[in-house]
């Protein structure tokens, strides 16, 4: 049986050349962390995410409004046993007409199931694709990696590593979990709205837009309000919540993602809680339950949200 490469389509209301120019606008739909001339035949450029993946590619095809190649010169990979896969493969970006819009198909030659890489890549590929790249032509704005800092990659502490007297005043929920998922798919699931209804409660209002207040309904009558405090694009979500339970009113909720050989681990913090209650108690018991269907949500596209969670 004949081994097939990765492949995704997309099609477009836009001109051939706004379609071409975007493809080659790396930057602004893949990742802000790329060094090298872009969009030029023969031209060479590295790209680089975290500590995780590093790739130096090589434009071999260029036809105007028609077509690019890279070629994978080198590659680096942290979480599999092969560190070199992708050498020698090709990204293709091919641009025809079709029933009077313009389609890409993207296809990832000699990316294979049999890549120890293939599923997280088959995830990273299908978002920066369907949706980051898709989003540049249609709107003029994607969602590449952004460029990375010495304070964006600053770790943050756990617990233990934090001032003794600052864990005496204010108490802390904790979860740690693997999803099987790449860390762009886990962080569109928790910033949209489609995403976060898939998994926490159906009746929710929100948007990834930093200051923006989402609205999460548990019945007819409670709700929660938090307000969207910080948005760094598949690393870190975090949260202040304005209305809930009274010991939740001014406690901030942050979501931190790493990624990994088999997706992606997520480090939740619920902080700024003033005692150990029974309230403190029961909401961990429920977040665990809310991260196992956040799990299943990235894994399978079926989670447990309220009212199913605890079922």
């Amino acid at each position: 049986m004949k081994k097939e490469d990765f492949t995704t389509t997309i099609l477009v209301d836009a001109t051939p050349q706004k379609v071409f120019d975007a493809v080659n606008n790396v930057r602004g739909w893949w990742s802000e962390n790329i060094d090298g001339d872009t969009g030029k035949l023969n031209s060479e450029f590295n790209y680089h995410y975290q500590d995780v993946h590093r790739a130096k590619m090589k434009i071999t095809g260029f036809v105007p409004n028609k077509k690019v190649v890279w070629h994978v010169l080198d590659n680096y990979f942290k979480f599999t046993e092969d560190e070199r896969e992708w050498i020698d493969t090709n990204v293709v970006f091919e641009i025809s007409e079709k029933d009077g819009k313009t389609q890409l198909h993207f296809t990832h030659e000699g990316l294979v199931p049999d890549y120890e890489c293939y599923n997280v890549c088959h995830d990273a590929w299908t978002h920066y694709i369907q949706d980051s790249l898709k989003n540049l032509i249609l709107t003029g704005k994607g969602s590449p990696t952004p460029k990375e800092t010495e304070e964006g990659n600053a770790k943050t502490e756990l617990p233990e590593q934090q001032d003794p007297a600052k864990q005496m005043t204010t108490k802390s929920i904790c979860h740690r979990l693997l999803i099987e998922a790449p860390v762009e798919k886990v962080y569109e699931v928790i910033t949209t709205q489609k995403g976060l209804a898939g998994w926490w409660t159906p009746e929710t209002t929100a948007k990834p837009e930093t200051g923006s207040i989402s609205r999460f309904a548990f019945g007819p009558t409670y709700y929660k309000e938090m307000k969207v405090e910080e948005l760094k694009p598949y690393s870190r979500v975090k949260w202040f919540c304005l209305k809930a339970d009274e010991e939740w009113i001014g406690t901030t909720l942050t979501f931190e993602l790493e990624p990994h050989r088999k997706g992606s681990v997520l480090y939740f913090h619920h902080d700024g809680w003033a005692a150990y209650t029974p309230e403190f108690a029961g909401c961990s018991y429920d977040w665990a339950l809310f991260f196992r269907s956040l799990k299943f949500y990235c894994e399978t596209g079926k989670g447990f949200p309220y009212p199913d969670f605890n079922k």
